[in-house]
């Protein structure tokens, strides 16, 4: 549990730079307390933990996924698959973008903004929360790739730390962006953002080695799926 913390909070930790410039904007417009910093730091605080609690409630449905896979003895082949669809979104974005024609996503996601807008005209701690809730649904390749690590844990206690610490980790440079303001130059954002692409296909290479279980101790271990299988029926009462 330990070392999927340790995972989960560096992932977020590394991967908020990205945030400044995908979520950036929205941290640097929250409708922040201007009169007192404890307003403002307290606001900030408030509009994270909801993004947080957002990642963590996917970290259940991620969990209860990973967790039907591995029951059945295809978490091995799920975390393989995972790691290739993010190297082929990588090299093909157009071709596999789900945002170029309007349909049901584009338009799940265009009423999220039209809430996040009605949300900005209020100046309180609920709606602060309620905006990081709603921008924790937003797209984002950093929140996927950690979805998929979320799955190929293959448990739900485990998905939800995974989930929640990873969110975490992006609290700091988030809070930072929220609290100081537009402290990072438009020039260095898009210098992170081209190292983002090399960081998701280290991150795919290595849901790949996990899947394959060659025996590499915390990269890529041995999964003995049919005892797991085993167990499982075991624990179930007769």
């Amino acid at each position: 549990m330990a070392q999927l913390i340790i995972v989960a909070f560096t992932m977020g930790l590394l991967g908020s730079f990205h945030c400044i410039g995908m979520c950036g904007p929205i941290a640097l417009s929250l409708p922040l307390s201007s009169h007192n910093n404890w307003g403002k730091f307290s606001g900030a605080l408030f509009y994270n933990t909801g993004r947080v609690v957002t990642y963590a409630i996917f970290g259940i449905v991620f969990g209860i996924l990973g967790q039907s896979v591995t029951l059945f003895g295809y978490q091995q082949w799920i975390s393989v698959i995972l790691g290739v669809l993010i190297i082929f979104i990588l090299l093909l974005p157009k071709r596999v973008s789900i945002f170029n024609h309007r349909n049901i996503v584009l338009i799940f996601f265009e009423r999220i903004r039209t809430s996040l807008g009605k949300l900005f005209l209020k100046r309180n701690y609920s709606s602060l929360f309620s905006i990081g809730l709603l921008n924790g649904l937003l797209p984002c390749g950093l929140v996927y790739m950690a979805a998929a690590m979320a799955v190929s844990t293959g448990d739900v206690v485990n998905s939800i730390f995974f989930m929640a610490f990873f969110g975490l980790g992006t609290l700091p440079m988030m809070w930072s962006i929220a609290f100081f303001g537009n402290y990072v130059s438009v020039a260095l954002r898009q210098k992170i953002r081209k190292v983002y692409p090399y960081m998701m296909m280290l991150m795919a290479c290595l849901l790949i080695l996990r899947g394959m279980g060659l025996g590499i101790p915390y990269v890529s271990p041995k999964v003995d799926n049919q005892n797991k299988i085993v167990q499982s029926c075991c624990e179930r009462p007769h």
